[in-house]
């Protein structure tokens, strides 16, 4: 039964373009947390394969440790000072389609006793904890799991995060885009809940349901800070993972996930529930194989549409396969849209080919566009599961729409650790060798402009070029000299070469908007200039620009029609 477990495993790391589709994933029904009860296998089917290839970089959020939770268990003696008041906080029952069987057992009527003053040090040791581990993070993340990500879109109980925060330096110093914070979850008092569970010698349990509460009113971090806590004390409990799984998943941490799920298999292989929750978290990362054999795993919690699910999800990747190997990029968008649209929605390789392929279509922005709806988790995370090779190829891809769109620090950042991952692959080291030379020139032409070399500076820039023919700021940059050396026809050109593959570069639309208006083509300029003050209406270079322009304007018609 391992045996075909492992076929599966291996059967799903092969196919499909390469690093790009070396594993599979679907659509995540809304989990619920579980109440410990399973239902029972008809057959005697093996456990879910449990694979140690996979991974990217550790996730942002980090867990209360185990180890040092295990270590503040406290014995169950009886408490000292019966003089304490006395505090219940009742524990609601759980919802009969939540809980199974509901029967959570004589612990709901249990009343909580205030910790007596010797029992302080521990409460505030693992309020402590908990407090640290939430301004590590600094912020919440939502189901696509991007941690310290610069804005997020709350759908539901999912949040689409947006990788749009990076900073940017051109030659002219362009402005740095801030980074957004992400708000914090509410009921941030829940942390002291945990303490004060934790030092009244509540069993584990209890932590269990405690967890299930703050799981179904959407307290995600709280939950799992109970799961952990209760992992701490009794580890060898599958339902303990399960349940951290459910959590970790509404938080955004899908690979976090998924390991949690295997380990809750491992220890309980006829775990219907977990295999059902594993399937679900291969279907979305677009293991379609993975998630397949899981669903049938999974006893009554699964149903014939799950496995319609999964084979659309496959569908589209094979359709996604052959548009690649076509090299027929716009098909190649279409179907990776398809197939994150079904069910795909954390497969960060489907994300990473549907960048390649806008990349390939000279369609930069929305090359970056794509890449900022992709989950982001840490390299250590990636690494695990991906493998280094697999996440090498992801890296490939980042540091080109890096550098088309001017980010040239996170390009070569991105493309050094791609090297160190993988180290033999020769398009790793093409495109290393690129990022470097075009970084270079830039940084030499940047140096020949501030001394107003601008010849030179111009010769620089095209230098750079050379390698990357259609990089947006570089042409920009060349515009600006030509611009000041009054070559303003080519100005022009550099300017709508760059547009043409970044309509929304602000900056390449005001220096094509000033050399139409120094060549007296007002309407040109006032078209450029109009469309910039709609996207900054408050920039007073723009505001001059575009009345100068119109004035104009009005003067040339004026005498035409004389």
């Amino acid at each position: 039964e391992r045996m075909a477990e492992n076929q599966a495993e291996k059967r799903s790391r092969r196919g499909l373009l390469g690093f790009v589709f070396g594993r599979r994933g679907l659509w995540s029904k809304k989990c619920t947390a579980d109440n410990g009860n399973k239902t029972p296998m008809r057959s005697s089917n093996a456990s879910a394969p449990c694979t140690s290839n996979i991974q990217f970089t550790k996730s942002p959020g980090n867990e209360l440790n185990s180890k040092k939770l295990q270590e503040y268990k406290v014995s169950p003696e009886p408490i000292q000072n019966q003089n304490q008041t006395q505090i219940q906080r009742p524990i609601s029952k759980p919802l009969s389609n939540q809980y199974p069987n509901n029967n959570p057992g004589p612990v709901q009527q249990q009343a909580r006793k205030v910790v007596p003053r010797e029992s302080i040090g521990l409460s505030g040791e693992l309020e402590s904890m908990i407090m640290d581990n939430q301004k590590a993070k600094g912020m919440m993340f939502g189901n696509l799991g991007n941690l310290k990500q610069p804005g997020t879109t709350a759908v539901g109980n999912q949040t689409t995060v947006q990788n749009s925060g990076y900073g940017r330096k051109t030659m002219e110093g362009e402005r740095q885009t801030p980074v957004r914070p992400i708000s914090v979850s509410n009921n941030q008092d829940q942390s002291g809940s945990l303490c004060r569970a934790i030092s009244t010698r509540m069993d584990p349990e209890t932590l269990k349901i405690m967890g299930n509460e703050d799981y179904k009113n959407g307290n995600f971090v709280e939950a799992l800070a109970l799961y952990d806590a209760a992992i701490a004390i009794d580890p060898k409990k599958a339902a303990y993972r399960s349940n951290k799984s459910a959590a970790l998943t509404a938080l955004g941490r899908i690979l976090e996930a998924v390991f949690e799920c295997r380990e809750a298999i491992r220890m309980e292989p006829h775990y219907h529930r977990a295999h059902h929750r594993l399937a679900n978290l291969y279907l979305r990362l677009g293991e379609v194989e993975n998630s397949i054999y899981h669903i049938k795993r999974s006893g009554p919690e699964a149903d014939q549409e799950d496995i319609l699910k999964a084979k659309t999800v496959q569908m589209h990747l094979n359709k996604c396969t052959e548009a690649k190997r076509l090299r027929d990029w716009n098909n190649l968008i279409k179907e990776t849209k398809n197939t994150i649209a079904s069910g795909a929605d954390a497969a960060t390789q489907v994300y990473a080919l549907q960048a390649e392929a806008f990349l390939k279509s000279y369609r930069h922005q929305e090359a970056d566009d794509a890449l900022s709806r992709c989950p982001v988790f840490d390299v250590e995370m990636n690494t695990k599961y991906y493998g280094p090779i697999g996440y090498a190829g992801f890296l490939v891809v980042w540091a080109q729409v890096h550098m088309s769109l001017g980010r040239f620090g996170e390009a070569v950042e991105a493309i050094q650790l791609a090297a160190k991952l993988d180290r033999n692959n020769r398009e790793v080291s093409m495109v290393l060798r690129r990022v470097q030379a075009v970084t270079a020139a830039r940084s030499k032409g940047n140096d020949f402009f501030k001394t107003g070399r601008f010849q030179e500076a111009s010769a620089a820039y095209g230098e750079g070029l050379d390698h990357d023919s259609r990089n947006s700021v570089l042409l920009c940059n060349r515009a600006a000299c030509l611009f000041k050396m009054g070559q303003f026809d080519r100005a022009i050109g550099d300017s709508t070469a760059a547009l043409s593959v970044r309509p929304a570069y602000a900056k390449a639309r005001l220096r094509r908007a000033d050399c139409n208006a120094k060549l007296g083509n007002w309407e040109l300029a006032v078209g450029d200039y109009e469309i910039l003050r709609k996207e900054t209406p408050e920039d007073d270079q723009v505001i001059r620009g575009l009345m100068e322009a119109q004035n104009h304007l009005v003067k040339r018609r004026g005498h035409e029609n004389l």
